[in-house]
């Protein structure tokens, strides 16, 4: 992610994909705060800097996620045992999504686009808005794009 992936005042993150596929993600206010301040501080300036630095100013490489985990299991005994990891916490929050906001929903929050599986995968979609509520009904905390934090069939 770079500077210009970011939008702080929208709580928006640009990622770039598999397949050289591009969407916005629905980020809290408090962490595209967070992720522009530390980038700033770490001397990113121009658009095309990467938001996540060493102190030293270096970007981080991907490599540095695994060694992270790595030390979090040394120091955190069931991290290691349960098998915690990125991947991890990404399947247990796009479970939380789809038992709270609905299979369409969690599709969208994943940025799954493919129409492989049964015939409704096709229609089955989910806008930007619905995905910001599926955020903020998660953390807690209000989005900007956010039509509601309550799932439809709660009305």
């Amino acid at each position: 992610m770079r500077l210009i992936d970011l939008d702080v005042r929208n709580g928006l993150v640009r990622l770039r994909e598999k397949g050289g596929t591009e969407r916005w993600q629905p980020i809290t206010l408090q962490l595209a705060e967070h992720l522009d301040t530390h980038a700033r501080a770490r001397g990113a300036v121009l658009p095309t800097d990467k938001l996540l630095r060493y102190r030293n100013g270096q970007a981080i490489t991907s490599r540095r996620y695994d060694h992270l985990w790595k030390r979090i299991g040394e120091r955190v005994p069931w991290v290691a045992v349960q098998g915690i990891s990125t991947h991890w916490l990404r399947h247990t929050t796009l479970t939380w999504v789809e038992r709270h906001f609905g299979y369409g929903v969690a599709r969208a929050y994943a940025g799954h686009t493919d129409s492989v599986g049964p015939a409704t995968t096709t229609y089955i979609k989910a806008d930007l808005q619905a995905v910001a509520a599926a955020l903020a009904g998660m953390t807690g905390q209000p989005h900007p794009l956010a039509a509601s934090t309550e799932p439809p069939w709660h009305e």
